[in-house]
């Protein structure tokens, strides 16, 4: 009786280790094709319906409007105004600076909103992933913008470094997401976007020159000009060349 019981014991247990062990590559053979099938969701080739087709060109619209236009415009306008020397030239150059930044924000929020609600998200790609990121951190910016101190308080310093550092950082952001949503775009389509990858190529190219022209456009226009307070010596014991005794001369003339 008690032989038997043992051996019952011990088939029990021999049962046991076997379903434990046949368990586990059940699962994992599940969570294999779980795998591959959520893999094959996000690589597989989009079906470009109309109704997709329209929702992907007006996601790509805002963000490209909002992160590739917009938001760089709003940082040269800053850097107009702080080459300007008229209060009313600053005060138009700074509400359009708000306002462009504001139709920004909005547009790429619609873009979010658009995404989040009729495209699958799962945040297996970068496209998606940098996305999420920016949105969580757009909104940090027209809050700051807000809350700005005064010119002249100790603050205003810092607030100015966050301010200018946290946008650079969105802009340049946004841009290079939308660079990869067009090769995302691409993949899951296959439809080439060499067209639009070179107009947007073009358009930040000129916005980045523009940039870097406002701080040298003044310099480059007084190189042309040389008026007699420049070219007259103030230092009698200082020795000046040739050349430049010459011009003086001919300015004099």
């Amino acid at each position: 009786m008690l032989e038997s019981g043992r051996r019952r014991l011990l088939l029990l247990c021999a049962s046991f280790v076997l379903l434990s062990l046949l368990g586990p590559s059940n699962g994992a053979s599940n969570s294999t094709e779980n795998l591959s099938e959520s893999r094959n969701k996000t690589s597989h080739t989009l079906e470009m319906t109309p109704k997709v087709s329209f929702q992907l060109k007006l996601h790509a619209l805002f963000h490209w409007s909002s992160f590739g236009f917009l938001m760089p415009l709003g940082i040269i306008l800053v850097r107009m105004s702080s080459k300007c020397h008229n209060g009313r030239c600053i005060r138009a150059l700074f509400y359009c600076h708000a306002i462009s930044q504001t139709v920004a924000v909005l547009l790429a929020t619609g873009g979010a909103v658009l995404s989040l609600m009729n495209f699958e998200n799962s945040f297996s790609n970068s496209h998606q992933r940098v996305g999420l990121a920016l949105y969580g951190v757009m909104w940090l910016q027209p809050i700051i913008g807000f809350f700005r101190p005064e010119r002249g308080v100790k603050v205003r310093s810092l607030w100015y470094f966050l301010h200018w550092l946290l946008g650079i950082a969105i802009c340049a952001t946004g841009i290079v997401n939308v660079y990869i949503g067009l090769r995302t775009y691409h993949e899951r389509t296959t439809k080439s976007v060499r067209l639009w990858t070179g107009l947007l190529t073009v358009e930040i190219t000129f916005l980045a020159f523009f940039y870097l022209m406002i701080d040298r456009w003044s310099y480059m226009m007084k190189q042309g000009h040389v008026t007699v307070e420049q070219l007259r010596p103030t230092d009698n014991r200082r020795t000046y060349p040739t050349t430049l005794r010459k011009e003086l001369a001919l300015v004099q003339e």
